[in-house]
């Protein structure tokens, strides 16, 4: 029997990499253009790569993604090129009649400064985050548009898979366009090697975030794939549970062997308060990650000192 084909958008991003070094992966034939391949913010040569290749599926993972700083200093572009990627791949999907697909979300999408885990139905309830508001705009629009398409054509199913925040191997580290963990880490290190004696945190330290390693929404991912006919429109995939950013800085430091203090710049914007997704659906359907975070920093911080370090 053939392998199903599966376009899979983003292969170059964190999410795009942990899934293809999934070793279950090589159960699918999967296309995996580059940027330089296929630019999803063309229509047309979207269009004309579906109707080339004729995916079955599309995991759409593409995006422009960056932590506070970046999306403080880009908001146009983090508005812009996501809801055009999302626009293209969507619609192109839809003309070029491919059934099934899987937009990754974010928990981003969510209103700001609610206490209690994020239930999917809280979708557009409320203001979202300044500090990424754009982001999370397009993103809220994709999916929303996936399942428009679905509502309008019952043989179409586009559904969308919410990620709480990531970290791990293919991350980000440069600190412009680093979320905090790997952010943390490379903060940390550098701290370390310099003989430094403290490392400044943003804000007092006490926002909450819960943080899934990557390759946990790789194993996530290849279960939505087999599991595709029974999920839900939106789906949460996350820890269920959180930290404050203090206890991920003092976890890190554990890793990397720093002993030094942390200092905090509360004139620094911190994003919001807390966030953290509730799991009751993945649950529910049989899902839960693996990795805890010690092991997960490990990984990380491997990768971190083989890839990236100086």
């Amino acid at each position: 029997m053939p392998k199903k084909i599966i376009l899979l958008t983003g292969s170059g991003g964190m999410v795009g990499q942990n899934l293809l070094e999934h070793p279950d992966i090589s159960s699918y034939d999967i296309l995996s253009p580059r940027s330089n391949e296929l630019d999803l913010r063309d229509f047309e040569k979207v269009e004309n790569y579906l109707l080339k290749y004729k995916p079955e599926m599309i995991i759409h993972a593409a995006g422009k993604i960056g932590g506070i700083q970046a999306n403080l200093r880009e908001p146009v572009s983090f508005l812009v090129d996501n809801l055009d990627m999302g626009r293209n791949i969507v619609m192109g999907a839809y003309k070029s009649g491919i059934k099934k697909l899987i937009n990754i979300g974010s928990s981003c999408m969510y209103p700001a400064n609610i206490s209690e885990p994020l239930t999917e139905d809280m979708l557009l309830t409320g203001k979202l985050e300044e500090t990424n508001e754009g982001y999370s705009i397009a993103k809220l629009a994709i999916a929303r548009l996936c399942e428009y398409v679905s509502r309008e054509n019952s043989s179409f199913n586009y559904k969308t898979i919410i990620p709480c925040n990531l970290y791990g191997r293919f991350d980000k580290f440069k600190v412009d366009y680093s979320h905090l963990v790997a952010a943390v880490i490379h903060k940390v290190h550098q701290a370390k090697i310099n003989d430094a004696s403290e490392v400044e945190v943003w804000g007092d330290g006490m926002a909450r975030r819960e943080f899934m390693y990557a390759g946990d929404l790789a194993e996530a991912i290849i279960w939505s794939i087999n599991k595709f006919d029974e999920l839900p429109e939106y789906m949460n995939i996350g820890l269920g549970v959180d930290m404050t950013i203090d206890e991920y800085y003092k976890k890190v430091a554990k890793v990397i062997g720093f002993t030094g203090n942390f200092t905090h710049d509360k004139t620094k914007p911190v994003g919001m308060i807390r966030k953290l997704v509730n799991t009751d659906v993945q649950t529910k359907l049989g899902w839960q990650p693996k990795t805890n975070l010690e092991v997960g920093l490990q990984k990380t911080y491997e990768f971190y000192l083989k890839e990236i370090a100086e």
